[in-house]
């Protein structure tokens, strides 16, 4: 009965296997289709929606640069962080605009009589005014979190246009500048959210 069962099974096997080359390269690509489909909507669906990243489209013109590797660990920095606050992918992108303008994603430190009062760090916070020690200022996550911290204590910021969601936060004698990165900051947020 054994060697019977056996007999059986290697014999479904074969005309399995058999049915396989013949019919599976036909079917593969009678399906190409539908699957090519399918990766391309898994793939998209991977990347943040823009419409959530800027969701009142950019406000004038707007600047970009090229960024070393350094700058871009930092900005993967701030996005870490703000998956770790559990905020979603509109206050990376508020984060990252705001760093751009405030240290173009350099994690500053005391520039001497270049720097504005103790500014420090990757969002220029001052020990002076409570957002910490400089140890803490200088550590990307550290002030991720404390800028994110600010940002979630003003009300509607989701709503709010990029810009002025920042400023409110940060309190900087030029209000408007921060717009001008938000494009760039939305692309790193798509570039990396989910690597």
């Amino acid at each position: 009965m054994n060697t019977i069962f056996r007999k059986t099974v290697l014999g479904i096997a074969g005309v399995a296997f058999t049915g396989g080359v013949f019919a599976g390269p036909i079917a593969a690509h009678a399906d190409a289709g539908p699957v090519t489909g399918n990766l391309v909507a898994a793939v998209q669906a991977d990347k943040p929606d823009s419409a959530k990243l800027i969701p009142h489209g950019v406000q004038g013109a707007q600047s970009k640069i090229d960024l070393n590797d350094e700058q871009v660990s930092n900005a993967k920095a701030i996005i870490a962080a703000t998956k770790k606050a559990g905020l979603p992918e509109r206050a990376a992108v508020v984060s990252i605009a705001t760093s751009l303008q405030e240290s173009k994603l350099e994690n500053l430190g005391h520039l001497g009589d270049l720097n504005d009062h103790d500014s420090l760090g990757l969002f220029q916070q001052r020990p002076s005014s409570g957002w910490g020690t400089p140890e803490q200022i200088t550590d990307p996550e550290y002030s991720t979190l404390a800028f994110l911290k600010g940002l979630k204590q003003v009300d509607g910021w989701q709503d709010m246009p990029l810009t002025d969601a920042a400023q409110t936060v940060q309190v900087s004698a030029y209000p408007d500048a921060y717009a001008q990165w938000e494009q760039q900051a939305a692309d790193l947020v798509t570039q990396y959210w989910n690597s």
